[in-house]
């Protein structure tokens, strides 16, 4: 099977660094251009571990010249980062913006909720009966200051219905199955040229509009209020800001309707470097919409909140106001006969602005107006950094920028308005890295979603770039928030040192059996559930937990061994939870696990214990590399209090008598599953598709699709699609029977994320596109 793409997979792992010096400097960014249309149209902590710290009460939002900047603009060299006195120039970049930083947010204090009742094992029974619509409050746009108050208490499920599809799964059941009345067939992405990047449509069919992204593409497409938001990278270079060549997360907005770029929200890449934020990676996360607010994780570890509008609706909402944006950098060459900085200085210290320094405004769409604005230096700042205030009129509108110097680096930044129409609007900011001193292994990324006013958070704290030590053990994995206000009510430290590589799973959130559970996959593999409120102190409330690996199987680097992650989304289908064992992509392929539980256990629901021997060493602690070791003492039994319904590992579907040693067992796989009557479908990593029973784990079909599959399945009425590493959407029916596919269809590119259905349009993003899909009433082609 065909690896080539997944070189510059969405989770790296120890040895990508020198396959990425072959690979990534191959990836050319596409060429910007506007979105094409057709002419037709509780702390679980074990032994003598100590409790989490609680968090910093307060975060500011986001400061620009806290980061080292991009590359420059016109290609100045980069200087060696050792040589730049870094604790000098920061202490100078932050007390110069202290005139012009946007309002901090200060969510409240982690308050103590009244006590919680102990949680019991409740009795078997139905989950309780889902209300016909949705409460109102949930759809409701949100109003940028809300009043304070407990959040709002949800008692039933949410129910899937037709319009916006605005999380990942749809809901926070997560089981991506849209309620729609259409299921595209017949489709086709039409031909992008090579050297333009232009469209032609003559060969599409059934494409509503296409947009495009940049380079690499991992996160879902999102709908709501409107817009077609996804996660991607610079490449396509939409703002004049950051060209294509400057390395960014990126969200990006596109008109429902369409296509057309709304505006982009940009995350600078960590001075850390790769093993905090991976090169071209982009945002990878699926972001949510609820009426006008949108939330979703940066690469830099914020949490952040949107105006879904941006600043085309006039307005810059708080409190996060007056962003200072970068605009571009110019840093000293390292020959004098290179170097453009000196004249550039030469002149602002005579108090102008050099002929080169507006024609760097200008490229980065900021042009000056012709008079000579007049420059303040910032007598805060002390030498030898150096600020330069100013105001002046930049296309037609007066404005604020202001100019810093530190080290080699002449930074320019402008002051966000309501002016700039294709800029993202910034409700709240949360820095996980800064306020909760989490370590990001490779990439931040989660999925959040919400329960009422909570928002539900995992942090990404992993390991460091040894892959040997998590060098930050005490830092929260779990985090619940107010996504009003980005108040912090509780957070969870449960993985501990015990993380074995990333945390890159989503929480799901449902009623089940009579209480709110939200299950967390911790970066240990072991699934967590704790209650769905405002916990106790600053902590939540545990009712279950689950240890996703046999206890035998053990830890390798580079993923040669038997102990796996979980990174797929839970889901939770009649009263039970579906989810499967996986590793990050560049671990390649190995055996893993599919598990159904019952979630209305409490305690330790895994399948099997460990006690040791010698009984004065019981309980045994949690070990990372091995959970029972024999020449330790160790012995495995059977958990008389295990929650597993079922579990799928091999199955001999076929009824030969005889497992496939390839076909009939259930690999590593990094996609959630979709399930509707009763049948499970889920592709895993080395290219198979199984079609399951979902209350007796019966096999009834695999099917080798002959690529990885990274996404995760859609059914739409009685269609399952699924999009793999070469491209291809591969249809298949919702049956039990064995069968071909009905359908495939190739969108030109690798489709490492998942098909949604909103509002009657399908959409399918490759790594470098996004297309909307709509079959015509009456059967004609568009």
């Amino acid at each position: 099977m065909q690896r080539t793409n997944a070189m510059v997979a969405i989770f790296s792992s120890l040895f990508l660094g020198a396959v990425a010096a072959t690979f990534i400097p191959g990836c050319q960014p596409n060429k910007p251009g506007p979105a094409l249309t057709t002419d037709s149209g509780s702390t679980t902590t074990e032994g003598d571990r100590k409790p989490a710290e609680k968090p910093k009460p307060t975060e500011k939002p986001l400061d620009p010249v806290d980061m080292p900047p991009p590359k420059p603009t016109l290609g100045e060299p980069m200087p060696p980062q050792e040589g730049l006195k870094k604790e000098e120039e920061k202490k100078a970049e932050e007390k110069a913006v202290e005139a012009v930083k946007p309002a901090e947010v200060k969510p409240a204090e982690v308050k103590p909720a009244e006590e919680a009742k102990p949680a019991e094992a409740p009795k078997p029974a139905e989950e309780a009966k889902p209300a016909e619509t949705p409460k109102p409050d949930q759809v409701v746009a949100l109003a940028p200051n809300p009043p304070a108050g407990d959040p709002k208490v949800l008692t039933d499920n949410p129910v899937m219905k037709k319009g916006d599809w605005g999380q990942w799964g749809g809901n926070s059941m997560r089981n991506n199955v849209p309620i729609t009345d259409v299921a595209p067939m017949e489709f086709a992405p039409g031909k992008f040229d090579r050297k333009t990047g232009a469209w032609d449509s003559k060969k599409a069919k059934n494409i509503k509009w296409v947009a495009t992204l940049g380079s690499q593409s991992y996160g879902n497409t999102i709908v709501g209020h409107g817009k077609v938001v996804l996660g991607t990278n610079n490449s396509n270079g939409y703002l004049k800001r950051y060209p294509a060549d400057v390395d960014l997360g990126c969200l990006v907005a596109f008109d429902e309707k369409t296509g057309k770029f709304l505006w982009q929200h940009s995350s600078e890449k960590l001075h850390t470097g790769r093993v905090h934020d991976w090169p071209l990676m982009g945002i990878c996360c699926s972001p949510m919409i609820e009426g006008n607010r949108l939330w979703f994780v940066t690469s830099r570890g914020e949490v952040k909140c949107l105006d879904t509008e941006g600043m085309l609706d006039g307005k810059d909402d708080g409190p996060v106001t007056r962003e200072p944006a970068r605009i571009f950098d110019v840093v000293r060459a390292d020959e004098a006969a290179d170097d453009k900085l000196g004249g550039i200085l030469k002149e602002l210290e005579g108090g102008k602005l050099s002929a080169d320094l507006r024609a760097r405004f200008a490229t980065a769409g900021a042009e000056l107006d012709a008079a000579d604005p007049e420059l303040k230096l910032d007598e805060k700042v002390k030498a030898p950094a150096k600020k330069w205030n100013f105001k002046a009129k930049s296309n037609g509108i007066e404005r604020e920028f202001y100019l810093m110097l530190a080290g080699p680096r002449l930074s320019a930044f402008r002051i966000t308005t309501a002016d700039d129409k294709d800029e993202a609007d910034v409700i709240w900011s949360y820095d996980m890295m800064k306020n909760l001193g989490t370590s990001q292994h490779n990439m931040c990324s989660c999925s959040v979603t919400t329960w009422g006013d909570l928002l539900f958070v995992n942090s990404s704290n992993g390991v460091d770039e040894s892959h040997l030590v998590v060098p930050a053990p005490d830092a929260p994995s779990f985090i619940c928030m107010d996504k009003n206000t980005g108040e912090v009510y509780w957070t969870d430290n449960s993985p501990r040192d015990l993380i074995l590589h990333g945390q890159w799973s989503s929480p799901t959130v449902a009623i089940l059996g009579g209480e709110a559970q939200v299950l967390f996959g911790g970066g240990d593999a072991w699934l967590y559930s704790f209650k769905a409120n405002k916990g106790k102190d600053g902590k939540p409330e545990l009712l279950w937990k689950f240890d996703c690996n046999p206890k035998d199987s053990i830890l390798e680097l580079g993923g040669r061994g038997t102990r796996n992650d979980i990174i797929c989304t839970p889901v939770v289908y009649d009263n039970k939870v579906y989810f499967a064992t996986g590793q990050d992509p560049e671990h390649g392929e190995g055996l893993g696990i599919f598990w159904c539980i019952d979630p209305l256990k409490r305690g330790d629901i895994s399948e099997k214990i460990v006690k040791n021997r010698d009984p004065a060493k019981n309980p045994v602690a949690r070990k990372r590399i091995q959970a029972a070791v024999e020449e330790e003492g160790d012995v495995i039994e059977d958990n008389p209090n295990s929650g597993v319904v079922w579990k799928f590992t091999e199955y001999d579907w076929d009824g030969n008598g005889e497992i496939d040693d390839f076909l009939e067992k259930f690999h590593r796989a990094i996609s959630t599953p979709v399930i509707k009557d009763g049948l499970i479908f889920i592709p895993d990593f080395s290219g198979l598709f199984h079609c399951i029973d979902a209350k007796t784990g019966k096999v009834y079909w695999a099917y080798d699709m002959l690529a990885a599959a990274w996404g995760s399945p859609m059914i739409a009425g009685d269609k399952v699609y699924v999009g793999d590493e070469d491209g291809d959407i591969t249809v298949f029916e919702v049956k039990k029977e064995p069968h071909d596919p009905v359908a495939e269809i190739n969108m030109l590119n690798s489709v490492y994320s998942t098909p949604i259905i909103a509002n009657g349009v399908m959409y399918i993003a490759n790594k470098d596109h996004v297309f909307a899909i709509q079959e015509p009433v009456g059967g004609e082609e568009k």
